[in-house]
């Protein structure tokens, strides 16, 4: 045991000693660089084996990093895609919108009434009945029996009036009737809503009258409800049966009832239904 331990120290020592030669040697002389430099050249295939390992490592790591920063790179741009998307969608909405109410104000230039915009705010929940709110009121002028128009024709009168908001019914409602005349022969009828949002009837006509499908059809004025002139809709179709005294008209509604956001308030005098 004594003696393993003594030559156990002196190879320690014999290393240290070497050492020290080797650590003289390369600071006072250059008899080492040669070899220093074998050594080297030597060592490269061991340190890349040994540095393998940690390479992939490296690399491994690195892969996953970029593959998270492209998917977190890859799911803000798609929101921000979104969100142009989204702006996009408004301007467009916009742009339609200021189109309908460039075509709402050319309509009232050549009106001799007064009117006034109004903007809907609800529709009536109850598919039997027709109806619209609009956001203008008493504090405004509207009154019940006030005709209401969009750029196209006439929409319906006023009902109902609050403070701040009135209540519009529709004229394709099956409860409104408003009186008519043919415009291109001046021919009178009465124009009845049928429930539908894009028809009209024409009832009581009898077989011999002058009616044509195309033929527009305009308020008459008559009962003060209406003023006179305003477009009511177009004859889509006219039944003649031999049998019947009685033609069967339906007319299209020349107004954008179920469309119209904007429509006008026509002051031509307060009338009552």
């Amino acid at each position: 045991m004594f003696s393993k331990s003594q030559s156990l120290g002196a190879r320690v020592l014999v290393l240290a000693a070497v050492s020290l030669l080797l650590i003289g040697l390369d600071y006072n002389t250059q008899a080492t660089g040669p070899t220093r430099t074998l050594l080297s050249y030597l060592s490269v295939p061991f340190y890349a084996v040994a540095r393998a390992p940690m390479n992939i490592i490296e690399g491994v790591d690195a892969y996953f990093t970029s593959r998270d920063t492209l998917i977190v790179e890859n799911e803000r741009l798609h929101n921000e895609a979104r969100i142009l998307h989204g702006k996009l969608q408004k301007f467009v909405s916009l742009t339609a919108e200021n189109v309908r109410l460039r075509q709402l104000l050319s309509s009232s230039t050549v009106l001799e009434d007064s009117v006034l915009i109004a903007e809907l705010v609800n529709v009536s929940p109850d598919p039997l009945k027709q109806l619209i709110m609009i956001d203008k009121g008493e504090k405004d002028g509207v009154y019940i029996g006030q005709a209401v128009i969009d750029a196209y024709g006439l929409v319906g009168q006023v009902v109902e009036v609050n403070a701040i908001q009135s209540t519009v019914i529709l004229i394709s409602d099956s409860r409104h009737a408003l009186p008519v005349q043919i415009n291109r022969n001046g021919v009178r009828a009465i124009a009845e809503g049928s429930g539908r949002i894009d028809t009209l009837w024409l009832p009581n006509l009898v077989s011999t009258t002058d009616i044509q499908v195309g033929d527009l059809i305009v308020s008459s004025g008559l009962g003060q409800r209406f003023p006179i002139g305003y477009p009511v809709g177009v004859v889509e179709t006219v039944a003649r049966d031999p049998g019947q005294a009685f033609l069967e008209v339906a007319v299209r509604p020349s107004a954008e009832l179920d469309r119209s956001r904007f429509v006008l308030l026509v002051f031509a005098g307060e009338a009552s239904l």
